[in-house]
């Protein structure tokens, strides 16, 4: 397993990292990416320390904290084995501190994660969203306080949009606080817009990406295609209506270069998808799911091999489109973009 630092941070993580969305699934959406119990959850952890994945990633909004209950009870006595992500912010009920990042909420929500994780300290907290109910000098302020009293060793945030990273940055860098060191994203081969804004910040500010559904929420498992429709017992007749629309000229073109790149390597589909993200500027570990071990093997072959230049280009140009406004001058114009060279 190839390790590699977090952003700018002292903090190294594994290429690959587990989600555990799928366990203990409850919902329309959660149970349909999983419903392992802790028997379940502990067989696939034990695959992934096998293969040097040491960074499980969860939510307390995941199955209302089941995942999070879930997960501590799976890696009992090998705390010091594993990297402990989890996310807070999105709502849980609807009382007022049941939701958001405000001091109060995001002191309840550490401890309740930590109670439910079964530990006394977690790797890396990340903001769910952005709130923007919280004054932005009160969010970082309580993650240093929580960072300072050892319940946190580093804090990121998810899905959250550039300036309010930037602003966070410089908050902390005014007040003497920890830094954001980590974003958590989706990115895939089928959803680039991560690399207009969010993937330059990265690497002026040092914020390691951790990629979400790198599969694009399951349209890159190599299962549909040019008149191959979604498969009876597809996860994606229960997701489709959470996941960002995709056009289908895009997808098929995408398809149709990492089936011809994952012949010429003998890799499948998914592991071709996943191994162009880790071969892109500023990923610092890629997600990726399971519901059976099956999967989880699939997946892990994503390490240990090399795409070429030839066929990164390939997949680049398959998925290809135009950045929205105030991008796209830099790509059409050659004067705007000898102003501003494009990262990938």
């Amino acid at each position: 397993m190839d390790y590699r630092q977090l952003g700018a941070s002292g903090l190294r993580v594994p290429a690959l990292a587990f989600g555990a969305g799928t366990f203990c699934g409850k919902g329309p959406l959660f149970s349909a990416w999983g419903q392992s119990d802790a028997k379940e959850a502990r067989r696939l952890i034990d695959i992934c320390l096998e293969a040097g994945v040491t960074l499980f990633d969860t939510a307390d909004v995941y199955s209302n904290g089941a995942s999070e209950e879930v997960l501590g009870e799976a890696i009992r006595g090998r705390r010091d084995d594993v990297l402990i992500s989890t996310k807070t912010g999105l709502p849980m009920g609807d009382g007022a501190q049941d939701w958001g990042a405000s001091r109060a909420r995001l002191i309840r929500a550490v401890d309740d994660a930590l109670r439910r994780l079964g530990t006394d300290y977690i790797d890396l907290l990340q903001l769910h969203a952005f709130d923007a109910s919280t004054p932005t000098e009160e969010l970082m302020e309580t993650l240093g306080q929580l960072i300072a009293a050892g319940k946190l060793r580093y804090a990121g945030v998810s899905n959250y949009p550039g300036w309010q990273i930037m602003k966070a940055q410089a908050i902390a860098d005014r007040r003497g606080l920890p830094r954001l060191v980590a974003h958590q994203v989706y990115y895939s081969l089928i959803g680039r817009a991560y690399e207009a804004d969010l993937m330059p910040l990265a690497v002026d500010q040092g914020v390691g990406a951790l990629v979400w559904s790198p599969l694009g929420w399951g349209r890159l498992t190599g299962k549909i295609g040019r008149g191959r429709p979604i498969p009876e017992g597809s996860r994606l007749h229960e997701t489709e209506q959470f996941a960002p629309p995709v056009e289908n000229n895009l997808l098929y073109r995408v398809i149709d270069a990492l089936e011809a790149i994952a012949a010429e390597t003998e890799k499948s589909v998914p592991q071709t998808a996943i191994r162009w993200l880790l071969q892109r500027p500023t990923v610092s570990s890629v997600i990726i799911g399971a519901r059976n071990e099956e999967q989880l093997r699939q997946n892990l072959g994503a390490v240990g091999w090399q795409l070429t230049a030839e066929q990164i280009a390939s997949l680049d140009a398959a998925s290809d489109v135009l950045p929205v406004y105030p991008h796209t001058p830099y790509r059409q114009q050659e004067g705007f973009a000898r102003l501003n060279p494009s990262l990938v």
